[in-house]
């Protein structure tokens, strides 16, 4: 009799024809697509047959149900396989993978959330991990559930430095429920990797970080089922399973070759087709029943989330409108468990401090690794477990803007709060001024991207944001500014706020943040002069509330000043050139950084870069004259 981890014969042969099977049908339906990546599909048959087939717990009826063990395919164009095996699994007849990469076939070229059994969009290499430590840092901190996450990653994205991000994450926060399994097969797109086959560097690299790791061959199915089989017993310690594996294997004159990266195998792939038949003694479908998960993972109430209690503060009071994002985090995480957040060690300077000094338990430190903290924030959130939110510095997440991007592929539902924005910020420099944050949060595609000018608006905009599903990006003023709405002040997503008009003004001035209170002072420099203008505080840059511009712009004969801290390209002055690009009569005058900033002062480089009140009453004053 075998041992308890060892498969007997004939479950070994099983694995191993459905290994076969999922390389026929990744070979075969390449073919019929004409394009994708069959080779790094047949190195990987093996461990997806055990990982699908004999080690992870899962429903095939409910693939996003909330007990089961969660896959992540991290080598995202390996897709094909992914999407055989959910095919012999019998979620859908293996006949749509014949739809491979077909327009309106949701089994595209990399695996998107649009199918039911994807959690996370991967293909941009190197960030599946991150996500999957998301996932895992959730199972075990916060559902406190039995599920297992399993990662199956390329050994040519570990040139990534996200990898290693995640790596030294899951070690310290000793995610011992988490199984990073490496397709060692050698060969990248255009050359080989930098360590090819050389098994005992990415061991000691791994061993390094603090990770358990076993080395075995990665087409061996009975070493494979036994080396996952024992993570199972690993506590205190995330464990990787590296496979030695060869790209393209069974298909003569390709396994282990160059140049067969990202194409399909035409009569080679078919030549090898047949072969592979020849060797399967049991052919499909295959009626195997993955092990039932146990259903420990917690019940999750969707429900609006609302603060505590309302904003309070006083009328004409002047502070930081950062330091009120805190104070927001904890009111809505008082009325809802799925409220976390994560920082990347600047928790003191975005005050998501105070949530973690109230909820210590739902608080992710993530170190100065931006773009795993994004990461871990979108496998935080998936399968609706948590709401997460995450801050740094505005201009660091720009560091991790292809983990954003990804994330919206994703579908993802994250909150970032970016601080420290623009030259208002001061004496840090250029290096620390985010200036092109809202245009990079602008082109997410579905995005929010909340704007506040003042403590009552960044604690609505959280409470909105915490509401509003898919990204969202609240900038936060570094500045002190003055509170400028009362506490009962309604917000809404895509509705400006008119906080000065008269039936005599002349002109209209868009701001935000801190260049909407330089336009308050502005608005009482013109009135001493006899020129009255309306005030307009768009709230959130997307969407933009367009109906209240064209009214204001109407009353004010199509006369329009945006002043804001930020590049020209992509901030509020091509939001609103955009929105009201087909309106006749209307005249756009537009302050913004226009060069790489300096050191100064925030007074001073208000002034120096031209979007103080100054140079708005300048503004005005010359659109006048036109």
């Amino acid at each position: 009799m075998p041992s308890v981890n060892q498969l007997s014969e004939e479950k070994a042969q099983l694995l191993n024809d459905i290994a076969n099977t999922l390389r026929v049908h990744s070979i075969r339906s390449t073919n019929i697509a004409g394009s994708g990546h069959p080779t790094t599909c047949c190195s990987a048959a093996e461990m997806m047959s055990v990982l699908f087939f004999h080690t992870m717990k899962y429903k095939v009826e409910k693939p996003r149900d909330p007990s089961s063990d969660r896959f992540v395919l991290s080598k995202g164009h390996a897709a094909p396989i992914l999407y055989a095996a959910w095919a012999e699994a019998g979620l859908f007849p293996v006949g749509d993978l014949d739809k491979l990469r077909k327009t309106g076939c949701d089994l595209e070229g990399h695996p998107t959330p649009r199918l039911d059994f994807v959690d996370v969009a991967t293909g941009s290499l190197g960030q599946g991990l991150s996500c999957a430590a998301g996932m895992a840092y959730t199972g075990k901190y916060f559902d406190k559930a039995s599920y297992r996450v399993y990662c199956l990653l390329g050994d040519g994205e570990t040139a990534e430095g996200s990898v290693w991000e995640a790596l030294a994450f899951c070690s310290y926060y000793k995610l011992d429920n988490i199984v990073a399994v490496f397709d060692i097969n050698r060969l990248g797109q255009s050359d080989p990797t930098s360590v090819q086959h050389d098994m005992d560097c990415y061991k000691i690299r791994l061993e390094a970080l603090g990770w358990n790791v076993v080395v075995v061959d990665g087409h061996d199915v009975s070493a494979l089922a036994k080396a996952l089989e024992d993570t199972k017993s690993i506590s205190g310690k995330p464990c990787a399973v590296l496979g030695k594996t060869f790209k393209g294997r069974g298909v003569p004159g390709v396994e282990d070759q160059m140049n067969f990266h990202g194409k399909p195998l035409g009569e080679k792939g078919e030549v090898a087709i047949a072969e592979l038949k020849k060797l399967i003694k049991n052919p499909g479908p295959y009626k195997i029943t993955p092990p039932a998960p146990t259903d420990d993972a917690k019940e999750v109430k969707n429900s609006k989330i609302t603060l505590s209690e309302p904003p309070n503060y006083q009328m004409g009071d002047v502070l930081p409108i950062r330091n009120s994002y805190g104070t927001a985090l904890v009111k809505i995480a008082k009325n809802s468990d799925q409220i976390v957040a994560l920082d990347g060690d600047m928790k003191n300077s975005t005050f998501s401090q105070k949530l973690a000094d109230v909820y210590p338990n739902r608080f992710v430190e993530c170190f100065i690794a931006e773009q795993n903290m994004v990461g871990v924030a979108v496998g935080c959130g998936t399968r609706g477990r948590t709401i997460p939110f995450a801050s740094t510095f505005a201009c660091f997440l720009t560091r991790a803007f292809d983990q954003i991007r990804m994330a919206a592929i994703s579908q993802a539902n994250i909150k970032f709060c970016g601080s420290h924005c623009g030259v208002s910020i001061g004496e840090d420099g250029p290096s620390q001024m985010a200036l092109e944050d809202i245009a990079m949060f602008r082109s997410i595609p579905g995005s929010t991207v909340f704007y506040p000018s003042d403590s009552v608006a960044i604690e609505r905009a959280v409470e909105l944001a915490a509401n509003t599903t898919g990204i969202c990006f609240i900038r936060a003023t570094r500045p002190v500014t003055p509170i400028i709405y009362k506490n009962d002040e309604v917000f809404q997503v895509g509705q400006a706020k008119v906080v000065r008009q008269s039936p005599d003004d002349k002109v209209t001035v868009i701001g935000a943040g801190i260049t909407l209170s330089e336009a308050m002072k502005a608005a009482d420099k013109l009135a001493a002069s006899g020129v009255k203008i309306t005030v307009v505080d768009p709230f959130t840059i997307k969407p933009l509330d367009v109906d209240t511009i064209k009214e204001a712009a109407k009353k004010t004969g199509g006369r329009i000043v945006v002043v804001e801290d930020h590049y020209p390209e992509g901030g509020i002055g091509e939001a609103v050139s955009m929105a009201l690009g087909c309106c006749r009569d209307i005249v756009i005058r537009h302050l913004a950084v226009r060069d790489v900033p300096r050191s100064g002062k925030p007074v001073e480089l208000l002034e120096l870069f031209g979007i103080n009140d100054d140079a708005i009453v300048k503004a005005v004053n010359q659109i006048l004259k036109e």
